[in-house]
């Protein structure tokens, strides 16, 4: 198996960052993983900014040349994992901007003229791992459950990828927030998980 995560915060000394040195530990001692690559957002300082107008087409967008090193580790990944914070209900605008440019049409999905397009990214499993100040159960209650629904079902469903699972830690600026609990079980799952 060969896992790319994906780190989006800006802080290497944040609960996030800390998350992903217990995914590449436990990455490192499972048997079932063959690589790995990390891709941290904002050390590669991507550009979030969708840019398009009559020279530089949408529809071309998975063609762009400056995004297809980005589209070949899509293409190498077996496991799509993804860490970042829970800001207003959403993932940050840095990764926002990565999914708006690399989930394009023709290269993540195609569109076929039916009720829903043909996912090209079909086989492919993720894992999202986020954060938030809240209470876990806040984004469920209160708001229908917002980040699962945009996650799952508006971007991987729609890309073809079926399996997706969360882990969505709450009360992180708490002092009372189990962080080391937390930790210890992100690196069990990475070390023991299959694809």
């Amino acid at each position: 198996m060969k896992v790319l995560i994906v780190y989006t915060h800006p802080n290497h000394s944040s609960l996030s960052y800390a998350f992903l040195q217990q995914i590449i530990q436990g990455c490192t001692e499972n048997k079932n993983v063959e690589e790995i690559q990390v891709l941290d957002l904002y050390e590669e300082d991507f550009d979030p900014v969708l840019v398009f107008h009559k020279t530089k087409r949408r529809r071309d967008m998975h063609l762009d040349p400056t995004l297809e090193k980005y589209r070949e580790q899509i293409r190498w990944a077996d496991k799509l994992v993804f860490v970042y914070p829970i800001w207003w209900l959403r993932p940050p605008a840095m990764l926002l901007g990565y999914i708006d440019q690399l989930f394009a049409s023709d290269f993540a999905y195609r569109d076929n003229g039916g009720l829903l397009p043909e996912g090209l990214l079909k086989g492919k499993s993720v894992v999202c791992i986020s954060t938030m100040k809240g209470p876990t159960l806040y984004p469920f209650f209160f708001y229908r459950n917002v980040h699962k629904v945009l996650m799952k079902r508006a971007l991987f469903q729609y890309v073809g990828i079926k399996k997706v699972k969360f882990f969505e830690f709450g009360n992180m600026e708490s002092p009372k927030g189990k962080h080391d609990r937390k930790s210890i079980n992100i690196y069990n799952y990475f070390k023991f998980m299959y694809h």
